[in-house]
């Protein structure tokens, strides 16, 4: 068992994250098969659930970390779980594409108050020296699920249909506010303030971010790297589809390859890279996002498809492990909800502006060439961070 394990806290927040990530890719899978495989979907509709849910948290998320500081985490975390259960409950009764927006709208808004409060109860919670692993415990938790869920998801729709999935996100949401509710989380809330209070210290923490060099380009390489990958993640589905004619049970296959490249590329750099700069890890990550995208666009194979979803995984890992190790070491406590927020906002709007985009790109090149494209942008974004970072020979002196 790792280390931060052993510890009471962490280890309840590790699982009732376990459970409710679960649950979250339980319901996003029987959504995306709803569309694609019973309302016979096409890919513009599968984007705009997705970036439902995205838009929110792109859009919201700053105020929320705001806020956030302001109030009592624990509350935030009980009160964000409970209304998500009830949103994930109603998916049960969605049987058209608008509805399904609707609620993935709702449940975006409520996770974007949750993601902020969950940074802060950690940064409160584990002592500094223990964040990089207890991010790359909650990671691989993540990560198990992400292995785990397609492939159980696509047996339960195909046996049982969608609507178990979402009753099980829905109890998931539950427990986790049941064991959060046992947490004692000794951090004051903050004062309220008017308007232009709030305004000021969202300013704050901006400025805080972008006069930071090391958390600067984190967070916009974690952007880049997912704008990338949202230009082509939500069309694997109507690829494996139309060009591999597959159905359910593969997507769900294909789909846990992603996991497996995520716990992959988390332990590696835990072993090989923790005593390495974490800006130089990210590029790697975006290296293997840009390797994992060219190979999905070059065959046309089940196995290559598996293979490109791995690198693609293990690219993620290395961005957004060390990006958030990054922002909770380096930010001030009281600061900590509105930076996280920010990322966590910057992150998002990546993903919406892809989704925005992926639809028409899909028409208008195909499929298998937006692979493509996305790959050589990705990797052109590596090389130039690469040219960035990379140490400058000194002048020598007389």
């Amino acid at each position: 068992m790792p280390k931060v394990l052993q510890q009471p806290a962490f280890r309840t927040i590790w699982i009732a994250q376990f459970v409710s990530i679960f649950g979250d890719f339980l319901a996003m899978f029987a959504v995306i098969a709803r569309i694609t495989f019973k309302l016979h979907g096409t890919p513009q509709d599968v984007t705009l659930v997705i970036m439902a849910l995205m838009a929110p948290l792109a859009l919201v998320g700053p105020f929320a970390g705001v806020m956030v500081d302001r109030w009592k985490v624990k509350r935030v975390m009980i009160a964000s779980d409970l209304i998500r259960a009830v949103l994930a409950l109603s998916l049960v009764w969605a049987h058209d594409v608008v509805p399904i927006a609707l609620l993935m709208v709702g449940i975006g808004f409520f996770s974007s108050f949750f993601g902020p409060a969950q940074s802060v109860a950690l940064r409160t919670l584990v002592p500094v020296e223990d964040l990089l692993s207890a991010n790359a415990v909650l990671s691989q938790a993540f990560y198990a699920v992400r292995i785990l869920s397609p492939a159980i998801a696509g047996a339960i729709v195909a046996a049982f249909g969608e609507n178990v999935c979402f009753v099980g996100d829905g109890l998931s949401f539950a427990f986790s506010a049941a064991m959060v509710s046992r947490l004692v989380i000794e951090r004051p809330a903050g004062h309220q303030g008017s308007v232009k209070a709030i305004t000021h210290d969202l300013a704050e923490g901006n400025r805080f971010i972008f006069t930071h060099r090391g958390l600067t380009f984190a967070f916009l390489a974690s952007a880049a790297a997912m704008f990338m990958m949202s230009s082509f993640s939500p069309l694997i589905s109507i690829y494996i589809r139309d060009t591999l004619h597959a159905g359910t049970m593969l997507y769900g296959a294909i789909s846990s390859m992603v996991g497996v490249g995520l716990i992959a590329g988390t332990v590696l750099m835990q072993r090989r890279f923790k005593d390495s700069p974490m800006v130089s890890v990210i590029v790697g990550g975006l290296a293997g996002i840009a390797a994992g995208a060219a190979l999905l666009g070059a065959f046309r194979h089940a196995t290559t498809t598996a293979m490109s979803t791995f690198l693609l995984g293990a690219g993620i890992a290395f961005v957004i492990v060390p990006a958030q190790t990054l922002s909770q070491r380096e930010t001030p406590h009281a600061m900590q909800g509105r930076v996280a927020s920010t990322f966590m906002s910057l992150f998002s709007l990546a993903q919406v502006l892809g989704l925005l985009l992926s639809g028409w790109l899909a028409t208008r090149l195909g499929i298998r060439q937006l692979f493509l494209v996305c790959g050589a942008a990705t990797a052109l974004v590596a090389f130039a961070s690469w040219l960035f970072l990379r140490p400058r020979p000194q002048p020598e002196t007389a």
